[in-house]
């Protein structure tokens, strides 16, 4: 892999703004960023000029079912090659790969699938997102606010179901998403917090006081906030509540523009603040592909005008990828620095791996996108190497 020098015209780490940018990568790492004006160029280094460009690092997405016409609960090295290889697409350059509620065994098959994949998918070097680990969304969840989750599917929590999947995972287990109301929830909130999962709470009619009772136990995220929740009212302000008035809980948003409303996303963003919110796709199968009928899991649901729905018309995920995401973002008067943070130093910081993801900095993995003026993607690298 060749030694390579971005220059740019800033680079947003996204901690902080440097002007006329320098960003040496040696094999799959930065190895130096600053100014371009203090650098050297290495022997037999490529210069890359992008000076009307503007750098940030690779967006994170841990909440992404598919992409390109595949699911991740096909658990096949084919279906995860091409997934993460058509987000790269759009500038995810990491995800976390997430289930959708179906049968004990198929939900393992699925898991020792994706583990499977990710313990062979740096073998060969092709651009294409790293895929950091398994997001369970259900099947602990609420069957009151279950969305397109099939009924028949959903379990009470239970701690000996979450083991055997964290046994399948292979230490890839990242992020359960639970209803902390549910019989057992609490237990199987300890236990994957023992186990040193995120617990975010979702697909939930939790009341206010449950839902602080759960964050009290460790529950620190919130899966797609406004949606499959219990809705907020004055005298019941229930979950939604609860993450708006808790800084210590990261949240969710699909910021697609279909989920949630201009007006709700401008207050989730007012109430959190940049640091607490992590912009999401909830991609299905669907994602880079034509209007069509597609799968998530084992049932079936209809694009049109690339929105997802199921056969009752319940939404079900979105086409979203990221980098649409940072631009609706930007358009409702939400700075650049914290538009980029919330795809990208968020997303790590939740999972801890800041200092190896979601930042420009020497020793993280040289994930970076360039984006020009109207923040379209104008270059792509997944630890090094170059989309083409």
């Amino acid at each position: 892999m060749a030694t390579l020098l971005i220059h740019a015209g800033r680079a947003l780490t996204p901690a902080t703004e440097i002007s006329d940018a320098g960003i040496l990568i040696r094999e799959d790492a930065i190895e130096a960023i600053g100014p371009r004006s203090g650098m050297t160029l290495p022997a037999g280094a490529q210069e890359i000029r992008a000076t009307d460009k503007t750098a940030v690092p690779g967006f994170i997405d841990v909440h992404i079912h598919g992409a390109g016409g595949h699911d991740v609960m096909e658990g096949t090295n084919a279906a995860l090659r091409s997934i993460t290889r058509r987000v790269s697409e759009y500038g995810t350059t990491s995800l976390v790969a997430t289930t959708v509620t179906a049968s004990t065994d198929q939900t393992l098959r699925a898991i020792e699938g994706i583990a499977g994949y990710i313990a062979q998918q740096h073998e060969t070097e092709e651009p294409r997102a790293e895929v950091l680990g398994i997001h369970f969304e259900g099947p602990f969840i609420s069957k009151d606010r279950r969305g397109v989750h099939p009924s028949q599917w959903i379990q009470l929590p239970s701690a000996e179901t979450l083991s055997r999947f964290l046994k399948a995972a292979a230490g890839n287990a990242r992020i359960l998403t639970i209803a902390p109301e549910v019989l057992g929830a609490a237990p199987c909130i300890d236990a994957a917090r023992e186990a040193g999962l995120v617990v975010s709470m979702g697909h939930t009619d939790a009341s206010y006081e449950q839902a602080r009772a759960a964050m009290a136990r460790g529950a620190r995220s919130a899966t797609h906030v406004y949606n499959a929740m219990r809705p907020f009212s004055h005298r019941d302000p229930g979950v939604i509540g609860a993450v708006l008035t808790s800084p210590e809980v990261n949240a969710e948003l699909i910021a697609d523009g279909v989920h949630v409303e201009e007006a709700a996303m401008k207050l989730l963003l007012l109430a959190k603040g940049a640091a607490h919110v992590t912009l999401v796709s909830d991609g299905l199968s669907a994602t880079g592909m034509p209007d069509g009928k597609y799968m998530l899991g084992e049932f079936e649901v209809t694009v049109s005008g690339g929105v997802c729905r199921n056969a009752d018309g319940v939404l079900a995920g979105s086409t979203l990828t990221l980098d649409h995401a940072l631009r609706n973002i930007v358009a409702l008067g939400i700075p650049l620095p914290d538009a980029v943070r919330m795809l990208t130093l968020n997303p790590a910081s939740l999972l801890g791996i800041e200092f190896k993801k979601g930042s420009l900095r020497v020793g993280a993995d040289a994930d970076i996108l360039l984006l020009d003026e109207n923040l379209h993607l104008a270059g792509v690298w997944a630890r090094g190497v170059a989309l083409n």
